[in-house]
């Protein structure tokens, strides 16, 4: 699929202005007296986080979900701040977004409450449109599961970003539960839902056409990096940027890690991609369905014929399909002189990989999930190992790979 840019850039992007105010700018919303706020950990790297998004727009592709003519994506960026003084903290999610994961995240995870939770309210440990500090830093991308918004995987931006990384989260429209865009356009709302329902596994051409998309969206967003990087605004509003972040951008260290289908996405892009350096793949099928029952699926190249840049695949001993993602797995490992290597957390299962890893747990306690419900979506484990387990595994092969400090 050819990729271009996504039409003309500003030469000179205005930047983003401290708020005077508000620093906690969705503080004041009002909040039902029977609705539960959850938290995420903080991150424990040496550097504030500041956080901007993004609105891009490929205009060489059209939507493959929706009678769209053009393929948006929204992405959030992560990054080392110079400071955070003055700058609003940012929510976890868009005021949009949360109102409307409880009527569809569901869909993806039975395990969730419909009601009781004030998802707007959750605040991330960024500031948004904080200036970046002056230095190159290696850039990380991140697709999440499939179904899943960029936004549950915040916890782990956050660290990442605070040990040095500017690490970009995508949306992929259509397949993501939830997207809040700037503004409606004819034929989509403001607020884009998913087209999805049940497990796309169980439909192999539904599979090859969402990891197709998701690769195209990710090689995407790296042009426009690229866009940034030499100092046009790519945003397709020309939002202010936050200063000095596109010099912070050194993509020549670039590395990829995402979950489930976005672990997928991460391997198979590294394989296509030669500006991905290293990846990460958190539980993510590496062959396609099988096309009739009793069959296997064909495995993606990357595991077909191996890789020559390091891969780290990191599943869990709980995930429910372990025995269709061994044999990819498998294949990927035998070759040799191979430079994969593969890890597991123990008591855990898939969902551990995201930001239910601590809202689950919380959840329970509020009486909102049941201990079943809890171990279903992410295991027994408690996140006072899960999350440093998890930070340190991705954080300690990005630092062996793509050292940022």
């Amino acid at each position: 699929m050819l990729l271009t840019g996504a039409g003309r850039a500003q030469a000179h992007p205005a930047q983003a202005r401290p708020a005077q105010a508000r620093p906690q700018a969705h503080s004041a919303q009002a909040q039902p007296a029977d609705e539960v706020t959850v938290r995420l950990p903080a991150p424990t790297g040496p550097h504030p986080t500041g956080v901007t998004t993004l609105h891009l727009v490929d205009r060489s592709r059209r939507d493959p979900w929706e009678p769209l003519p053009v393929r948006e994506v929204m992405v959030s960026v992560f990054y080392p701040a110079r400071t955070v003084r003055g700058y609003p903290v940012a929510p976890q999610m868009t005021e949009g977004a949360a109102k409307t994961l409880p009527h569809v995240d569901p869909l993806f995870h039975r395990e969730l409450p419909t009601r009781g939770v004030n998802w707007a309210a959750t605040t991330t440990h960024s500031r948004t449109g904080a200036p970046a500090l002056p230095a190159r830093r290696p850039v990380l991308l991140y697709s999440p599961g499939g179904g899943d918004p960029r936004t549950l995987g915040t916890g782990l931006a956050e660290e990442l970003a605070s040990h040095g990384y500017v690490v970009v989260t995508i949306d992929h429209p259509g397949d993501a539960s939830e997207v809040e865009f700037p503004h409606r356009m004819k034929g989509r709302k403001k607020v884009r839902t998913t087209v999805l329902r049940g497990d796309p596994r169980t439909d192999p051409a539904l599979f090859r056409s969402l990891i197709d998309t998701r690769i195209a969206d990710t090689r995407f967003v790296l042009d426009q990096l690229e866009a940034l990087a030499a100092g046009r605004n790519p945003d397709a509003e020309r939002r202010p940027l936050p200063h000095g972040l596109g010099r912070a951008l050194d993509l020549r260290r670039t590395g990829l890690y995402g979950h489930s289908a976005g672990g997928t996405t991460a391997a198979q892009a590294m394989y296509e991609d030669r500006r991905i350096v290293a990846a990460v793949n958190l539980e993510g099928f590496l062959d396609h369905p099988p096309e009739a029952p009793g069959r296997e699926g064909k495995l993606y190249p990357v595991a077909r014929y191996g890789v020559d840049r390091p891969l780290l695949l990191l599943g869990t001993d709980g995930f429910r399909y372990q025995k269709e993602l061994e044999r990819s797995w498998s294949a990927m490992l035998a070759h040799p002189h191979g430079r994969t290597r593969r890890r597991q957390l123990d008591h855990a299962t898939h969902g551990v990989f995201t930001d239910y890893a601590t809202i689950a747990p919380q959840l329970q306690s509020a009486g909102l999930m049941t201990a079943d419900n809890r171990n279903k979506l992410v295991g027994t484990i408690d996140p006072a190992v899960s999350v440093p387990l998890l930070r340190g595994y991705v954080h300690s092969f990005f630092a062996r790979h793509l050292p940022a400090d």
